[in-house]
């Protein structure tokens, strides 16, 4: 079983693959789309939830999508089909830091991919690569509630603390126009779902040969949540607009 087989199991009840409950994706999307007619792009959209929910409520937005996922863009295309949005859904298989496009986006989404571009800064400067004039770019990654345990930051990354977060990102040349941190709740919902979910499969293929693998990987994951960052680690989101002095 590969970390992708692993990756679909595990978000198969929360295809939002971070932290956020349906209320707050649905808040974030509607302050980085205002007019309902924009042009967005995913970088590393996986399975492309984000663009598809942004589809289903705003019949005039067309969207792109680039992952180096193929078995994720698959599952995107699919989904649109059936939810009859795939004629307004364009999927590139690629390296998220390697796209290039003829024409700027409105908006640019990245939650959760910051990884593919070294950090949220790196991930920052490649949505300022592809964003129109006075778009918006809506960003998310992981942040440092509380002081860490080194086993904490070399299993997930030298995050910085919220305040020191932010400052980062204004001093990059970018004004917050919204944000949100996902609450306690939605945290723990989205460990509990995915760890579960793997868990859960594994029990219902009691011969499948990946079960053992599946179960062990879910008990992994969850001790190293418990034991290791659930008390500790926060997530951010925030909608972004270029600052006027900005380059």
């Amino acid at each position: 079983m590969n970390r992708e087989q692993i990756s679909r199991i595990a978000h198969a009840e929360h295809p939002i693959k971070s932290p956020l409950g349906d209320d707050s994706v649905r808040r974030l999307l509607e302050r980085a789309l205002p007019t309902g007619e924009e042009r967005v792009l995913d970088l590393g959209c996986g399975g492309g939830e984000w663009l598809l929910r942004a589809l289903a409520t705003r019949p005039g937005v067309r969207t792109e999508g680039v992952d180096v996922s193929e078995d994720a863009l698959e599952q995107a295309a699919a989904a649109a089909r059936d939810r009859g949005l795939r004629d307004r859904l364009v999927l590139h298989h690629r390296k998220a830091e390697e796209f290039v496009s003829d024409k700027p986006f409105d908006v640019v989404v990245s939650v959760g991919a910051a990884h593919a571009f070294g950090g949220l800064l790196p991930t920052l400067a490649a949505a300022r690569s592809h964003l129109a004039p006075g778009g918006r770019v809506l960003v998310g990654d992981g942040f440092w509630e509380r002081p860490p345990s080194q086993e904490a930051v070399e299993m997930l990354g030298d995050f910085a603390d919220l305040a020191t977060t932010v400052e980062r990102v204004v001093a990059d040349g970018w004004t917050p126009v919204d944000g949100h941190v996902s609450t306690r709740e939605e945290l723990d919902d989205y460990e509990w779902s995915c760890w579960g979910s793997l868990a859960g499969w594994a029990l219902d293929h009691p011969g499948d040969a990946d079960g053992a693998q599946a179960l062990e990987t879910a008990t992994v994951r969850r001790t190293e949540w418990l034991r290791v960052y659930r008390d500790t680690l926060g997530f951010l989101c925030l909608v972004l607009r270029r600052s006027p002095d900005s380059a």
